[in-house]
């Protein structure tokens, strides 16, 4: 079964800790959850300042989950500095939605949250 995201590096900042881990996992739900719905908002308004904002910020959480949609954020904030229409970047940001759904379910499968 793929996984979409890895404990990898996870574990390393736990040093193991289970209840660290649960810990990342419930933050990880409780913050990115939100935010991805206001970049969603922020996209499709052509608010572009606060896609940006929203897409900076949860990059690190990604490469410290070891998600795969660094290419696909990158290119949201390259779109913020751009004068190209919102339908450009759409294919990226729904990569990240379905991307991050699995991601969602995945923790709270395996941290029972």
């Amino acid at each position: 079964m793929i996984k979409y995201y890895t404990k990898e590096s996870l574990n390393e900042i736990a040093d193991g800790d289970q209840d660290f881990l649960k810990i990342l996992a419930q933050t990880f739900l409780d913050e990115i959850s939100p935010d991805l719905r206001s970049m969603e908002e922020a996209i499709v308004n052509e608010n572009r300042e606060l896609a940006y904002q929203f897409a900076h910020k949860m990059k690190p959480n990604f490469e410290m989950f070891g998600i795969d949609v660094l290419k696909d954020i990158t290119n949201i904030e390259t779109w913020t500095k751009t004068s190209k229409n919102t339908a450009s970047v759409l294919p990226s940001l729904e990569n990240v939605i379905i991307t991050l759904n699995h991601v969602f379910d995945e923790l709270r499968e395996d941290f029972q949250l």
